[in-house]
Protein backbone atom coordinates (compact mmCIF):
# COMPACT_ATOMS: atom_id res chain seq x y z
CA UNK A 1 0.00 0.00 0.00
CA UNK A 2 3.07 2.56 0.91
CA UNK A 3 4.59 1.62 -2.35
CA UNK A 4 1.98 2.17 -4.46
CA UNK A 5 0.51 5.64 -2.39
CA UNK A 6 4.23 6.61 -3.21
CA UNK A 7 4.60 5.80 -6.78
CA UNK A 8 1.03 7.81 -7.36
CA UNK A 9 3.18 10.66 -5.72
CA UNK A 10 5.78 10.35 -7.77
CA UNK A 11 4.21 9.22 -11.09
CA UNK A 12 1.89 12.44 -10.67
CA UNK A 13 4.40 15.27 -10.06
CA UNK A 14 3.12 15.29 -6.41
CA UNK A 15 5.95 13.99 -4.58
CA UNK A 16 8.21 16.42 -6.00
CA UNK A 17 6.29 19.79 -5.64
CA UNK A 18 5.87 18.79 -1.91
CA UNK A 19 9.83 17.85 -1.52
CA UNK A 20 10.59 21.24 -2.86
CA UNK A 21 11.56 23.78 -0.63
CA UNK A 22 8.34 25.32 -0.47
CA UNK A 23 5.89 22.98 -1.23
CA UNK A 24 5.51 21.59 2.16
CA UNK A 25 5.10 24.53 4.10
CA UNK A 26 2.77 25.68 1.34
CA UNK A 27 0.76 23.59 1.77
CA UNK A 28 0.59 23.56 5.51
CA UNK A 29 -0.61 27.00 5.02
CA UNK A 30 -3.25 26.05 3.18
CA UNK A 31 -4.08 23.29 4.93
CA UNK A 32 -4.63 25.71 8.06
CA UNK A 33 -6.30 28.61 5.67
CA UNK A 34 -8.82 25.45 5.19
CA UNK A 35 -9.20 24.57 8.80
CA UNK A 36 -9.60 27.85 9.43
CA UNK A 37 -12.77 28.70 7.06
CA UNK A 38 -14.30 25.08 7.92
CA UNK A 39 -13.90 25.61 11.66
CA UNK A 40 -14.95 29.45 11.58
CA UNK A 41 -18.13 28.78 9.98
CA UNK A 42 -18.93 25.70 11.41
CA UNK A 43 -17.82 27.01 15.34
CA UNK A 44 -20.26 30.04 14.65
CA UNK A 45 -23.17 28.03 12.89
CA UNK A 46 -22.71 25.66 16.38
CA UNK A 47 -22.31 28.06 18.84
CA UNK A 48 -25.36 30.09 17.96
CA UNK A 49 -27.16 27.21 17.68
CA UNK A 50 -25.97 26.45 21.20
CA UNK A 51 -27.59 29.83 22.45
CA UNK A 52 -24.72 31.92 21.65
CA UNK A 53 -25.21 35.11 19.97
CA UNK A 54 -29.19 35.01 19.57
CA UNK A 55 -29.58 38.28 18.10
CA UNK A 56 -27.92 36.57 14.76
CA UNK A 57 -30.08 34.92 12.55
CA UNK A 58 -29.47 31.29 12.23
CA UNK A 59 -30.62 32.15 8.43
CA UNK A 60 -28.49 34.11 7.30
CA UNK A 61 -25.72 32.82 8.89
CA UNK A 62 -26.42 29.77 7.01
CA UNK A 63 -25.00 31.67 4.09
CA UNK A 64 -21.75 31.11 5.39
CA UNK A 65 -21.99 27.44 4.92
CA UNK A 66 -20.00 27.59 1.41
CA UNK A 67 -17.36 29.33 2.71
CA UNK A 68 -16.95 26.09 5.16
CA UNK A 69 -17.42 23.80 2.38
CA UNK A 70 -14.49 25.91 0.34
CA UNK A 71 -12.44 25.34 3.41
CA UNK A 72 -13.18 21.45 4.10
CA UNK A 73 -12.16 20.75 0.14
CA UNK A 74 -8.86 22.86 0.68
CA UNK A 75 -8.43 20.66 3.41
CA UNK A 76 -9.07 16.95 1.16
CA UNK A 77 -6.86 18.81 -1.31
CA UNK A 78 -3.54 19.51 0.62
CA UNK A 79 -4.38 16.49 2.97
CA UNK A 80 -4.23 14.01 0.11
CA UNK A 81 -0.93 15.71 -1.05
CA UNK A 82 0.43 15.31 2.98
CA UNK A 83 -0.72 11.25 2.06
CA UNK A 84 0.27 11.00 -0.80
CA UNK A 85 3.81 11.71 -0.49
CA UNK A 86 4.09 10.82 3.12
CA UNK A 87 2.17 7.40 3.83
CA UNK A 88 4.17 5.67 5.65
CA UNK A 89 4.10 8.58 8.11
CA UNK A 90 -0.12 8.56 8.15
CA UNK A 91 -1.26 5.28 6.98
CA UNK A 92 -0.61 3.34 10.37
CA UNK A 93 -0.50 5.88 12.84
CA UNK A 94 -3.61 6.46 15.26
CA UNK A 95 -3.51 9.96 15.25
CA UNK A 96 -4.69 10.20 11.64
CA UNK A 97 -7.11 6.81 12.07
CA UNK A 98 -8.56 9.45 15.46
CA UNK A 99 -8.63 12.11 12.78
CA UNK A 100 -10.91 10.20 10.10
CA UNK A 101 -13.00 8.85 12.36
CA UNK A 102 -13.83 12.22 13.64
CA UNK A 103 -14.45 13.07 10.62
CA UNK A 104 -16.80 10.12 9.53
CA UNK A 105 -18.84 11.28 12.83
CA UNK A 106 -18.83 14.77 12.00
CA UNK A 107 -20.02 13.96 8.57
CA UNK A 108 -22.68 11.75 9.94
CA UNK A 109 -24.35 14.01 12.39
CA UNK A 110 -23.93 17.03 9.08
CA UNK A 111 -26.04 14.59 7.27
CA UNK A 112 -28.60 13.41 10.01
CA UNK A 113 -28.70 17.15 10.88
CA UNK A 114 -29.31 18.30 6.78
CA UNK A 115 -32.32 15.26 6.52
CA UNK A 116 -33.93 15.89 9.81
CA UNK A 117 -33.68 19.36 11.58
CA UNK A 118 -31.72 21.91 9.15
CA UNK A 119 -35.40 23.33 7.55
CA UNK A 120 -36.68 24.16 11.77
CA UNK A 121 -33.09 25.74 12.39
CA UNK A 122 -32.44 28.06 9.08
CA UNK A 123 -36.05 29.34 10.10
CA UNK A 124 -35.56 29.93 13.77
CA UNK A 125 -36.19 34.01 14.30
CA UNK A 126 -33.35 36.08 15.99
CA UNK A 127 -33.58 35.76 19.70
CA UNK A 128 -35.55 32.26 19.17
CA UNK A 129 -33.78 28.58 20.33
CA UNK A 130 -33.63 25.77 18.06
CA UNK A 131 -34.69 22.62 18.86
CA UNK A 132 -32.90 20.13 21.87
CA UNK A 133 -32.17 17.62 19.13
CA UNK A 134 -30.51 21.01 16.95
CA UNK A 135 -28.63 21.58 20.36
CA UNK A 136 -27.50 18.00 20.37
CA UNK A 137 -26.14 18.02 16.72
CA UNK A 138 -24.41 21.44 17.28
CA UNK A 139 -22.47 19.70 20.56
CA UNK A 140 -21.87 16.92 18.87
CA UNK A 141 -20.79 18.63 15.89
CA UNK A 142 -18.19 20.60 17.87
CA UNK A 143 -16.70 17.88 19.60
CA UNK A 144 -16.27 16.02 16.59
CA UNK A 145 -14.11 19.14 15.41
CA UNK A 146 -12.59 19.99 17.66
CA UNK A 147 -11.53 15.97 18.12
CA UNK A 148 -9.91 15.84 14.52
CA UNK A 149 -8.42 19.41 15.26
CA UNK A 150 -6.09 17.57 18.34
CA UNK A 151 -6.11 14.44 16.80
CA UNK A 152 -4.66 16.07 13.75
CA UNK A 153 -1.84 18.10 16.23
CA UNK A 154 -1.21 14.33 17.51
CA UNK A 155 0.07 13.39 14.06
CA UNK A 156 3.96 14.07 14.25
CA UNK A 157 4.33 13.60 18.27
CA UNK A 158 3.54 9.38 17.20
CA UNK A 159 6.35 7.06 17.56
CA UNK A 160 5.55 3.34 16.17
CA UNK A 161 6.32 1.60 19.67
CA UNK A 162 3.85 3.40 21.40
CA UNK A 163 0.41 3.24 21.25
CA UNK A 164 -1.58 6.46 23.15
CA UNK A 165 -5.02 5.91 22.05
CA UNK A 166 -7.04 3.50 23.36
CA UNK A 167 -9.65 1.78 20.87
CA UNK A 168 -6.15 0.82 18.95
Amino acid sequence: MIESLLNFSQATGIYSIMNSPWGWPIAEAVHFLGLCLLIGTVGIFDLRMLGLAKGVSLGELHKLVPVGVAGYLLNVITGTLFFTTAPDQYLYNPAVQSKFLFMLLAGINMLFFYSSTATAVKSTKPMGDVPARAKLMAAISLICWCAVIISGRLITYYRPPYQWCFWC
